[in-house]
């Protein structure tokens, strides 16, 4: 699930770690981001996309269970400028979840540049990092839930908070899709996470990783440094069956704690299903907001940790931030983010 933080794994593999993903309606039609590889995990972080790996979005339609379509992203080795050629196939129906299908190519060209093809274009490389919070808040939530017990925030105010990662990066994927594609028109409900899988010795493909809501992995697996947890590598269609007891009772734990929550496990369970399955719901053609009312789809400038904080506190909780800290990460034109 989606992280930022330094381990020891994410230093070494960054490049297969997601860190974000955002959904949410561009200039030409349908922008899908996500991002890997924080420097946070060190500044000698190895720059770039894994060469071995796949980088996929997966859409769902209209409540699907499964996916119907896949862009899947694949890249070369670098070559001297840390340039890396890349390859971008759509899968479709049946093939989207088959990871021995190869689909259609649809672009191909060089991280670094803008690739435009038939109804899309996309663009890959290192960006300034958009994303915002304190850490500090977040450590006294990561004490609440631990504990199942009263937030205190008594040595965090929110006047005083600042931007763990100002000045950070990641490696970046750009995805537009335009509003002549036929899947994606206007008013389509869509489900959409992110994938990073490798390849095996066996010919095969390994699921490393993927996201969909923002915060999952620091909220709620806040100590799992070495990626054990099996909502890594499993489908979304799982999740609220295999892990949506442990997220209810977690949230029941900590809303009771504070008081925030008349029946504390029938809420826990209405956070359960609103993050399970794990995917970004969003409607084509609309603007928009990962916010408290309303969760469609998500901006760059959204603030996530807000909101997620609040929903599993089941009380307004401010991160002292706005989207004012990140602003020069972020750009009102094709590909959206700021190269770095």
């Amino acid at each position: 699930m989606s992280h930022h933080l330094d381990t020891p794994l994410a230093a070494q593999s960054g490049q297969l770690y997601l860190n974000d993903l955002f959904v949410f309606d561009g200039e030409r039609g349908t922008v899908f981001v996500m991002d890997v590889n924080s420097s946070v995990t060190g500044a000698d972080v190895k720059r770039g996309f894994h060469s071995e790996a796949r980088y996929e979005f997966k859409l769902h339609f209209n409540g699907a269970e499964m996916e119907d379509l896949t862009y899947r992203v694949a890249f070369g080795e670098p070559d001297g400028q840390g340039r890396q050629e890349l390859t971008l196939h759509a899968l479709v129906d049946a093939e989207a979840r088959d990871d021995a299908a190869t689909g259609t190519m649809l672009a191909q060209g060089r991280s670094g540049e803008v690739v435009e093809a038939t109804n899309l274009r996309l663009w890959a490389g290192r960006i300034t990092d958009p994303f915002y919070i304190d850490l500090d808040e977040l450590a006294t939530v990561n004490d609440a839930f631990k504990n199942g017990a009263k937030l205190d925030r008594s040595a965090w105010r929110p006047e005083k908070a600042k931007n763990t990662f100002a000045g950070t990066t990641v490696e970046s994927i750009v995805l537009e899709v335009s509003r002549d594609e036929p899947m994606l028109r206007d008013g389509t409900r869509l489900g959409v996470w992110a994938a990073t899988k490798l390849a095996t010795d066996a010919g095969g493909w390994r699921q490393i990783n993927r996201a969909g809501h923002p915060m999952m992995w620091p909220i709620f697996w806040p100590t799992d440094t070495d990626f054990s947890n099996p909502a890594n590598v499993r489908h979304p269609c799982d999740d609220l069956r295999a892990d949506g007891e442990e997220i209810a009772t977690a949230v029941s734990r900590v809303v009771a704690a504070n008081g925030t929550a008349p029946d504390p496990m029938a809420y826990g369970w209405s956070v359960a299903r609103e993050v399970y399955p794990d995917l970004l719901s969003y409607q084509v053609g609309t603007p928009a907001n990962y916010g408290f009312a309303v969760r469609n789809g998500r901006t760059i400038a959204d603030n996530a940790p807000e909101v997620m904080f609040s929903l599993v506190l089941n009380t307004g909780i401010t991160s002292g931030l706005t989207a004012e800290v990140s602003k020069d990460a972020r750009s009102d034109t094709f590909p959206y983010v700021v190269p770095a």
